[in-house]
């Protein structure tokens, strides 16, 4: 009874951890408010006018910030937000932060500081990255380049993250922690790719080429300048060797290992998204 007195707000409700958090919410019989473009009311972080009325009635809220914490203005975004959800009455935040981000950190500060309950999920490259995002074309044409060369990150899967976020959204224990989420192991995209490849007996060549020609590529398919702007920083800075470690976030979150890179790779290829027709 007391989970329909409560609604929580989850931002990018249609992203990669967004969109699971929202399932596995609904399934516990919590109401959901969906914080999209597409939805209704709509949420736009580029876009203040209604975020009174998507905060409206709201006890918590989920906070992914698109493309990246990282992005100039980013943390502007987030103490305009923040301030918001105090004036409304939200009571706990929840926000996805990216490892090894010193701009992201400056976003952690603002919900850390706000005088509300609050949780920190920051986490690692997701494995969801090589099937729901940018390296899916590049994998099913089978040809993988990246201005990266034997950097290792431990990729972590977004339903290990989404756990983590439902866990902080629904118990009190969770409040006022840092949880740093990172996969059991470090691996090379190269070795990432090389996995994939052995999994769907398909050939999968994988090249580390210079920033520059990749960031000319991507102005070839007339990829939006903000995003290549942030796959450079990505790339040279966050993914220097700063984050070659792996971190026990999921374990203090949840009392369980984090998803292999492996089982992802088997649960993807077992669901066709890797298929070549």
């Amino acid at each position: 009874m007391e989970n329909s007195l409560k609604t929580i707000l989850v931002l990018g409700a249609n992203g990669k951890t967004g969109s699971r958090v929202t399932k596995k919410l609904e399934a516990l019989n919590i109401a959901v408010r969906k914080g999209s473009r597409t939805a209704e009311p709509k949420f736009d972080w580029e876009d203040q006018s209604n975020w009174e009325e998507v905060l409206k009635g709201i006890s918590s809220v989920y906070i992914t910030f698109q493309p990246d914490l990282a992005v100039k203005g980013a943390d502007e975004s987030i103490d305009a937000f923040v301030k918001m959800a105090i004036k409304a009455g939200v009571q706990k935040l929840v926000l996805l932060s990216g490892r090894g981000e010193p701009e992201a950190q400056r976003c952690e500060k603002i919900v850390i500081e706000s005088g509300l309950k609050w949780t920190i999920v920051r986490a690692s490259w997701f494995n969801q990255n090589f099937s729901e995002s940018y390296l899916l074309e590049p994998i099913l044409a089978g040809y993988v380049a990246l201005p990266v060369a034997e950097v290792k990150e431990p990729f972590v899967d977004a339903d290990d993250i989404a756990d983590v976020v439902v866990a902080s959204l629904t118990d009190e224990l969770h409040n006022d922690k840092v949880y740093e989420v990172t996969g059991p192991r470090l691996m090379s995209f190269k070795e990432a790719i090389n996995e994939i490849a052995q999994a769907t007996n398909r050939s999968i060549e994988y090249s580390d080429i210079p920033l520059a020609e990749y960031t000319g590529q991507m102005r070839a398919y007339e990829v939006p300048e903000e995003f290549i702007d942030l796959i450079s920083y990505l790339f040279t800075e966050v993914l220097d060797g700063r984050n070659e470690s792996i971190t026990t976030g999921v374990e203090e979150a949840l009392g369980r290992k984090p998803k292999d890179f492996s089982q992802f790779v088997k649960e993807t290829q077992a669901a066709d998204v890797w298929l070549v027709e």
